[in-house]
């Protein structure tokens, strides 16, 4: 498994990981429960965590294109519903989970 991790400083973390979710879940299996949240789609997941620090986002795949793929389609959303805060890229560490 690929894994990669980033966060978005933020005071609406919550918002923003309700936004994703709630965009996704009548796409995809995707839920939150107060502060914690995720979206599966068949290429990757992606974790997410909100705190008084920002949103919190792990995104994990079986390879590096489909890692990728992941990161893009959660990053490009948050920019988008983060449109006020001038956010023009996440940006994202890599690291190897041993399957």
């Amino acid at each position: 498994m690929k894994r990669s991790t980033s966060t978005f400083k933020t005071e609406k973390g919550g918002r923003y990981l309700g936004q994703l979710v709630k965009h996704f879940a009548h796409k995809t299996d995707a839920a939150f429960e107060g502060n914690k949240g995720y979206i599966k789609f068949e290429f990757g997941t992606a974790n997410m965590s909100a705190d008084a620090e920002g949103l919190h986002i792990t995104v994990e795949a079986t390879d590096d294109e489909l890692l990728a793929r992941t990161m893009v389609v959660i990053e490009s959303h948050l920019i988008r519903f983060a449109f006020r805060e001038e956010l023009d890229s996440l940006t994202w560490h890599d690291f190897t989970i041993n399957a």
